[in-house]
């Protein structure tokens, strides 16, 4: 099992969809693609994959990761992540660092 953690970006989109209430069910969808990423980041519902076109900004050798939140939704949202702790100090163990909780670019 992963710790998630958020990045302010992150965590502030989290919020957001929490208190949108004009997205009926998003918030569910949201956390329970979190849960399956905590639980197996290669959940299938979750079709996690490299995504190239944002950068790591913890280390520019590592890949930054999709999962779906969504899927066949116009602008599905999409969780962004690295493995890995973006704290300083690093959190030991077992990490994953939401970097973004957003629509399909």
């Amino acid at each position: 099992m992963f710790q998630l953690e958020f990045t302010h970006a992150a965590q502030a989109h989290l919020d957001k969809i929490e208190k949108d209430k004009s997205h009926p069910g998003l918030a569910k969808q949201v956390k329970r693609a979190l849960g399956y990423l905590q639980v197996n980041p290669k959940h299938p519902s979750l079709n996690t994959h490299p995504y190239d076109s944002i950068p790591n900004p913890i280390d520019s050798k590592e890949k930054v990761f999709e999962a779906y939140a969504q899927n066949n939704t116009p602008s599905a949202y999409r969780i962004f992540f690295i493995y890995g702790s973006a704290k300083i100090p690093p959190t030991r163990g077992k990490v994953i660092t939401i970097i973004a909780i957003t629509e399909h670019p």
